[in-house]
Parts: structure tokens; C-alpha cells; sequence
């Protein structure tokens, strides 16, 4: 039985009211095979970058963690255009809404040593909760420095639209 596609689409005025109508189309033969495989395909690829920087930290000596490095040169690709957003997407959104899975190795380990969870398990937590605040600090002072600039390429740009009409009138 083929499953269904929901598409949404919006529309906006200048008044800031907005209409939102919904259609559920067939999706065609094969879709959902294609589009697992491009997200095995992008998962293979981000698995390919993490292995060939888990062998330049080794080969070069390097003191920081593979994913640390997978992370900036994917980041680096990226930037450059040399990779684009869309490429990876489907890999990383699975990677991402399968991450839980991942800390199950995690959770093994600390059954198979309790001795260690009851001496350290404060410490441990205090770790695991600071670390936490952190990223959400250092990625909300992100979030707010890419609006800021944002904004101000938006307002340099119609200011030159704004400068070019006035030059040309």
C-alpha cells in the first residue's frame, strides 16, 4: 500500500495574516526505498569523514577527538561550498533522531560499574549538567550573534537598494 505525503503550504500577506491549506498526495513507487538510501548514502559519507579524521588525529598526533575534528572539517566543507546543506540533511536528521541509541554503550558501562557511580556519581552529574548549561549558553550567544548579523546584512542591503533608487531618480 503506497503511503501518503502531507504538503503544506503558506501563504502571507503584507498585513502579517497568514492561510495555511493541507493536501495529502500519493507518493510514487520506490520514494520511500530512494530516500532511505540517500540517507544510508549520507550516513556512510558522514561515517567516512569521521573515520578519516580518527586517522589524521592518530597518524599526525593530533590532541583532539575525532568527532571534534569530523565536526570542523565537515563545518569547513560546508562553509567553503564545497559541500552543500542538502547533500548531508538526510543523514544527519537520522543520526540526530537516532542519537539515543547511541548512548546505550554509555549506560552499559555504568551498570557494570557501580562501585564507581556511587563514589563519583555526583561529580559525574555535576559534569553532565554543566557541560549541559554550557552548550546551550555558548549556542544561544551563537543563535543571537547570527540574528545581529543577520539584521545588519538586511539593513545594508536595502540601504544600497535604497541608494541605487535614489541615484537612478
Amino acid at each position: 500500500m503506497p503511503r501518503a505525503v502531507t504538503v503544506t503550504s503558506s501563504t502571507s500577506t503584507s498585513t502579517s495574516t497568514s492561510t495555511s491549506t493541507s493536501a495529502t498526495l500519493p507518493q510514487p513507487p520506490g520514494a520511500r526505498l530512494r530516500t532511505g538510501a540517500i540517507a544510508l548514502t549520507q550516513v556512510v559519507a558522514l561515517s567516512a569523514l569521521w573515520l578519516l579524521a580518527d586517522w589524521l588525529r592518530g597518524r599526525l598526533g593530533l590532541p583532539l577527538p575525532a568527532g571534534l575534528l569530523g565536526l570542523l572539517a565537515l563545518a569547513a566543507l560546508l562553509f567553503s561550498g564545497a559541500v552543500r546543506g542538502g547533500w548531508v540533511r538526510r543523514g544527519a536528521d537520522w543520526l540526530l533522531g537516532e542519537m539515543l541509541l547511541f548512548f546505550i554503550p554509555a549506560v552499559l558501562a555504568v551498570v557494570q560499574y557501580p562501585e564507581l557511580v556511587r563514589h563519583q556519581g555526583w561529580r559525574i552529574c555535576a559534569v553532565i549538567a554543566l557541560s549541559t548549561l554550557a552548550v546551550m549558553v555558548v549556542t544561544a550567544l551563537v543563535v543571537e550573534q547570527v540574528v545581529r548579523l543577520e539584521l545588519r546584512l538586511a539593513r545594508r542591503a536595502r540601504r544600497a537598494t535604497h541608494n541605487r533608487q535614489q541615484h537612478h531618480a
